[in-house]
């Protein structure tokens, strides 16, 4: 017989663990389930990991001696305490957390296939047991994630090619490294490898590295970058990839690019399949599972009706790929169950580029509101001009503020240092609709690279 349980959800990301959390502290009940590691692809193989790499990058480009073998040793530490963490909060009263696979069966049911490991006895271990249980629950939360995206080249699924999963349980430093895509995941990569010593070559089939970035700072950060090493090679569209050879053309001529390891960063694709999605008449295409906007319930075939409420969070709906944005959508939905308002703003949210330096980014950029044909005027501000900047050795740098004709902030885009947190002071402002000169009558603490957004021209 089925179970019955408030809020079953699948996945359990950052999107998934903490709606999870949230859903309890609220007295529903919930069901997670996991086919993989607690915590998701951001905390075991995304962007936690990625994050312990770039702060030993940055200990070794102010030249320290980094042993690589203690960085990835550190690095799995990290990982496995935030692990254990998830899975200790997913024993709190109110979850039950299920390691299995969950597909739907119907509109209303989701089957779930686990393996279960009998206790040791003094016979050793028994035999793996296959467990299947069925539940029908009030509501459904998927939020299944996503995977790098691999294109049809020839030869790109063969060794050395290797997704930033692989990378990042690499023993060694490469001496050669080609990054195919020059995204967040490869330009991050790029920067870290670069510092660990890497002979670092990025191919990027598009004009500019970032373009979901403000061309201005993607272009200057792919300077940074050059600075320090990296060759880009830019409008490049690769044809095919043989041994450890990258062969691409670039103005109408192949040109070649030998190397160690050959990362693939074209992207990411959602988790989509295996679920039997059609069973529940979830309508989807390649770019994810169609949602709501405001309250990311999923969009039925030629509007079927079920007796669950079904819901898409994450990459899985494609909309924001990015984990606080799981996150704060799994939030609106529990909201939404409770009948709960809230005052998200999903047209508000912040987004980083951990390099060295730092990008960042929120709000629409100079080319988007020119094309949306929006008045804005364009307020700069420079790192070489601030005295902490100048004290911690960080000049390089450079604030873009775009402003409203009603004098409201409504976009920022940062290069430089800490660019993270000063991104993140602004997003702030903006859910409270603050204009410039209300930002210039907020003190500030001196001295701080925050300084340089109060003092903007």
């Amino acid at each position: 017989m089925a179970q019955k349980t408030d809020l079953f959800i699948i996945g359990s990301g950052p999107g998934g663990y903490r709606t999870a959390e949230y859903a309890a502290k609220n007295g529903l009940q919930v069901v997670i389930v996991e086919s993989a590691h607690a915590g998701g692809t951001c905390l075991n193989c995304g962007c936690i990991p990625t994050k312990a790499f770039c702060h030993d990058a940055e200990l070794a480009e102010q030249g320290l001696h980094v042993e690589f073998s203690k960085v990835a040793e550190r690095k799995q530490k990290i990982v496995e305490q935030l692990r254990s963490g998830v899975e200790t909060l997913m024993k709190q009263p109110g979850i039950t957390f299920i390691h299995g696979h969950a597909q739907f069966l119907d509109s209303k049911t989701v089957e779930v296939v686990s393996t279960v490991f009998p206790e040791s006895s003094s016979e050793g271990w028994g035999e793996p047991e296959t467990v299947v249980q069925q539940f029908e629950p009030d509501n459904i939360i998927i939020a299944s994630g996503s995977r790098t995206k691999i294109l049809p080249i020839p030869g790109i699924v063969n060794y050395p090619c290797i997704t930033s999963t692989e990378m990042l349980d690499i023993q060694k430093v490469p001496e050669r490294l080609c990054i195919i895509g020059a995204g967040v995941i490869g330009l991050e990569f790029a920067s870290a490898f670069a510092s660990f010593g890497s002979e670092v070559t990025v191919v990027e089939f598009l004009k500019e590295c970032l373009p979901a970035m403000d061309s201005d700072i993607a272009k200057r950060l792919r300077k940074q970058l050059e600075k320090r090493g990296v060759t880009f090679c830019m409008q490049a569209g690769v044809k095919k990839v043989e041994d450890n050879i990258v062969t691409f053309e670039r103005k109408g001529k192949l040109e070649t690019v030998e190397a160690d390891t050959i990362l693939i960063a074209t992207g990411r694709i959602p988790n989509i399949e295996n679920m039997n999605l059609d069973k529940a008449d979830i309508a989807y295409d390649k770019f994810g599972i169609k949602v709501c906007p405001d309250t990311f319930e999923v969009e039925r075939v030629d509007n079927a009706k079920g007796p669950a409420r079904i819901f898409a969070i994450g990459d899985v709906n494609g909309r924001q790929l990015l984990a606080h944005a799981a996150t704060m959508q799994g939030r609106r939905v529990v909201n939404t169950l409770l009948g709960l308002k809230d005052e998200i703003r999903f047209d508000i949210i912040p987004a980083a580029v951990f390099t060295s330096p730092e990008a960042a980014c929120v709000g629409p950029t100079e080319e988007q509101l020119k094309e949306a044909g929006r008045e804005f005027t364009c307020h700069k501000g420079f790192y070489r001009s601030n005295g902490k900047a100048l004290a911690i050795d960080a000049t390089e740098g450079i604030v873009k503020l775009l402003v409203g004709p009603d004098d409201k902030i409504i976009g920022c885009h940062i290069l430089g240092a800490h660019a993270a947190d000063l991104v993140q002071e602004i997003a702030a402002l903006m859910c409270r609709d603050t204009t410039l000169a209300q930002l210039r009558d907020i003190v500030h603490i001196h001295p701080t690279l925050s300084e340089i957004l109060q003092d903007i021209q």
